[in-house]
């Protein structure tokens, strides 16, 4: 189910580009566009007085724009008080990275900003031209929701497409016990089936020494399928990294790695992904996210705040392409981690993450070093690098 006001399909567009990675290598070279993928081909004949724009990229390859499932749209942080609450991002930030799709999610701080609020965010960024949707919930459970009901807010909020960020393991989480756990997942999977959605269980993983046990107990203990569960920021520490990739092997379940812009103990998303290459995770199960304008709050080892930055999708970006770029990856497989796989994990599969006829006409154009030049939504242009 879509959002109402996200991806509205616009004039036709003609894009004539030097390669088109789906992310396969197609032959084609031109993509018509209006809101869905009309067609693929080289020079395509377009009959006279269509209303059409030809826009001229052969310097440029089209790839799936990007899908970033974890970013807090209103700002996150908090945890040093409300001087520490981090920015709200913008669309134009989001579109310079290529990316067209973004989840939107609420952390700590779910008493200054509200699922109502994030909504509200989603709505704003849908109308800027990003395809916008959001998790209900926050850190703590029971999670607060837009409607009062986890299993109405998926069935009933178009722009709900999960649950999340649920915090576990973590000094900062409301310490759910297992058969709290249990219960919000199963309300999310079936709140979800009502509506036609995916409904995912978005987890943040802490520091904490339980690691990924309780949803180890989970997918062991109950029904819920691995598809429904996926745990993110699994690279803040080694030891995690390590129980990520088993964790993965044996419930043929994904994992979120989190493009930290300082891994401190843990490891950057390059590495982390290098390592669960190496560890025998299929990449088709790993995805990149940028916990963009969250918080990265520093703690003292009695838990006391010593201060924060903010997260930036661009080190998302920067250490894709370094997968690329060092031969980690090839890109057909890289554009997985932030295409594809994402798509598929969110549920999202039957239209974005690839480009192909009939699919959303979400295309960004990469240049010869994999940087972002322009970015288009549902066949518009939301994004272009102006040059000088």
């Amino acid at each position: 189910m879509m959002p109402r006001n996200a991806c509205t399909p616009g004039l036709m567009t003609l894009l004539r580009v030097g390669g088109i990675f789906s992310p396969d290598r197609l032959e084609a070279t031109d993509i018509l566009m209006a809101g869905k993928i009309i067609a693929l081909g080289s020079d395509l004949d377009v009959p006279g007085g269509w209303p059409i724009h030809v826009e001229e990229a052969r310097h440029l390859i089209a790839v799936p724009a990007f899908i970033d499932q974890h970013v807090h749209v209103t700002g996150g942080g908090g945890e040093g008080g409300c001087g520490t609450r981090c920015p709200e991002i913008s669309a134009q930030e989001i579109a310079s990275m290529g990316i067209g799709t973004v989840v939107g999610v609420l952390g700590t701080d779910g008493i200054s900003r509200s699922p109502a609020d994030l909504l509200a965010k989603v709505r704003g960024l849908g109308a800027e031209g990003i395809c916008a949707y959001m998790y209900t919930g926050a850190y703590r459970v029971p999670p607060p929701t837009l409607t009062g009901d986890i299993q109405r807010d998926l069935a009933w909020i178009p722009e709900v497409i999960g649950l999340g960020e649920i915090a576990i393991s973590d000094h900062r989480s409301s310490q759910p016990r297992q058969d709290e756990i249990e219960r919000i997942v199963s309300d999310t999977r079936v709140g979800a089936m009502l509506a036609g959605k995916r409904g995912i269980c978005h987890f943040h993983i802490g520091d904490g020494k339980r690691g990924l046990e309780p949803l180890r107990r989970l997918l062991t203990e109950t029904e819920i399928p691995a598809d429904q569960v996926i745990p993110t920021h699994v690279n803040r520490r080694r030891e995690l990294l390590e129980e990520a990739a088993d964790y993965a092997l044996t419930f043929n379940a994904s994992v979120d790695v989190t493009a930290f812009e300082d891994a401190g103990d843990g490891l950057s998303s390059f590495d982390a992904v290098s390592r669960l290459l190496e560890l025998g995770v299929p990449p088709a199960r790993i995805t990149l996210s940028s916990d963009c304008n969250g918080s990265l709050p520093e703690f003292d080892a009695e838990g006391a705040y010593l201060g924060m930055k903010v997260a930036r999708n661009t080190t998302l970006i920067a250490d894709w392409q370094r997968l690329v770029h060092e031969g980690v990856l090839p890109l057909e497989t890289a554009l997985g981690l932030i295409s594809t796989n994402v798509a598929r994990v969110l549920g999202l599969h039957a239209s974005k993450g690839r480009l192909a006829v009939g699919f959303d006409a979400d295309v960004a154009l990469l240049d010869s070093e994999l940087q972002p030049q322009q970015t288009f939504v549902s066949g518009k242009s939301v994004f272009k690098t102006i040059k000088r």
